[in-house]
Order: C-alpha cells, then sequence, then structure tokens
C-alpha cells in the first residue's frame, strides 16, 4: 500500500494528471468529491456551514451555492473559517477511503487528488491545531506529488475552465492563487515535482516516469508483491 498525495494550484493540471494515474493503475479521489457529499443538506459540514455564513449561502432547493459561498469566503477574509469547518470532515472522509481501498487490495496505490493539502498543514499548525493529522502531513500520506506550471497559464486554464474573463475572472483567479502556497514552497516538501508548462504528451511521459518510482515504493512497503 502507498498513500499518495496529489497537490498544486488551481490551473496547474493535477486532475489531468490524476486521470493518467488512474489509467495506470492508481485508485483516485478528489477532495472536491468529498466536499461536495459532506456540504449536501441534512449532513453536519452543511449544518456548520449555514450557522456560520448565514442562510444566504444557499439556493432556492437548500442546497449550498458553492461558488457564491467560495467568493464570500474570500471577499470578507473567512477562508480560513471555511475551511477550519470543511477540511477536518474531508481529511476523515479521505482516510476512510484509503481504509476501504487497502482493506479491497493491500498492494494499492491509492491517490488523494486536493489543491490544499499542504495549506492544511500550515492553517493548522498557524491556528495552533497539534492534532498530527492536520498538523504533519506525513500523518496521512507517504508520498506527496507536486503539479507546478507559470501563474499566467494557470490563471489561463483556470479562466477557460470556469468561462470566466477580463479583468473580474483574472482578479478571481489571483484571489485564489494568493490563498494558495507558492509552487516553490511546495516543491520543496514534494517526494516528486510534476513540471506542467508543455504538451500532454511531455506530461504523460513523467507521468509514466513516476509511476515506476511509485510501484516500486509500493511494493517497498509490501514484501513479497512483484
Amino acid at each position: 500500500m502507498l498513500r499518495v498525495g496529489l497537490t498544486g494550484g488551481l490551473g496547474s493540471g493535477k486532475s489531468t494528471v490524476a486521470e493518467m494515474l488512474r489509467a495506470l493503475g492508481a485508485e483516485v479521489s478528489e477532495s472536491d468529491d468529498f466536499g461536495r457529499t459532506l456540504m449536501e443538506p441534512g449532513q453536519p459540514v452543511y449544518q456548520q456551514i449555514l450557522r456560520a455564513f448565514g442562510p444566504q449561502v444557499a439556493g432556492p432547493d437548500g442546497r449550498l451555492n458553492r461558488g457564491a459561498l467560495a467568493k464570500l469566503a474570500f471577499a470578507q477574509g473567512r477562508i480560513d473559517e471555511l475551511n477550519a469547518i470543511v477540511h477536518p470532515a474531508v481529511i476523515e472522509a479521505q482516510r476512510q477511503w484509503m481504509d476501504q481501498v487497502f482493506a479491497r487490495n493491500p498492494n494499492a496505490i491509492a491517490v488523494v487528488v486536493s489543491a490544499l493539502i499542504l495549506e492544511v498543514e500550515r492553517d493548522a499548525n498557524a491556528r495552533g491545531d497539534r492534532n498530527p493529522i492536520f498538523a504533519d502531513l506525513r500523518h496521512r500520506i507517504d508520498f506527496l506529488i507536486v503539479v507546478t506550471a507559470p501563474d499566467d497559464l494557470k490563471i489561463a486554464r483556470y479562466l477557460a475552465r470556469t468561462g470566466q474573463s477580463g479583468p473580474a475572472g483574472e482578479a478571481d483567479a489571483r484571489s485564489r492563487l494568493a490563498f494558495q502556497m507558492p509552487d516553490s514552497e511546495k516543491a520543496a516538501r514534494a517526494d516528486a515535482v510534476l513540471a506542467n508548462d508543455s504538451d500532454l504528451g511531455a506530461l504523460r511521459a513523467q507521468v509514466e516516469e513516476l509511476w515506476a518510482v511509485l510501484k516500486s515504493r509500493s511494493n517497498a512497503r509490501n514484501p513479497g508483491v512483484l
């Protein structure tokens, strides 16, 4: 078994790398998927968010408007408050998912995709939370992959994905990047760095080379596995 964290700033190409790893045989989960489930009406996280941010963040159908919530949190400087509600529940969901994966296949390589793996650790330490599951990522991740790209390219990809344009869209992208740690800091903590600043062929070649490393690491943790 090998617990892998896959991270990078918005527009870096994490999801593209995740799909390549899945095609090679990795078990992959997206933190955003866990977050969406946990924010559904009736979930404890949903109730906590409504108490903290008010009923205006819910739409007519009762579901959270995640876009409006994120904009409100960024605009009011309350993104740490929002993350303190969501991240513990997401990390517990990730842990349960990995337990299920390894119960099914003890030799699996389980990859969790999240833009904020390192930021969770940073923010926990900043608020004095010494719980190692939050304050030391090595309690939940064996191998950390960071995907990098120039900021201008990240912003262009983000705008294309969200359909935004103009100064407002760029300002939104830059405010999100400002919350995230720079690539240089993330890369310094990584076990592997993938540079996504060229074409898909170049990225795929890096991923395939990395997959051999992950398989080797997993096998080393599971003697006797071929």
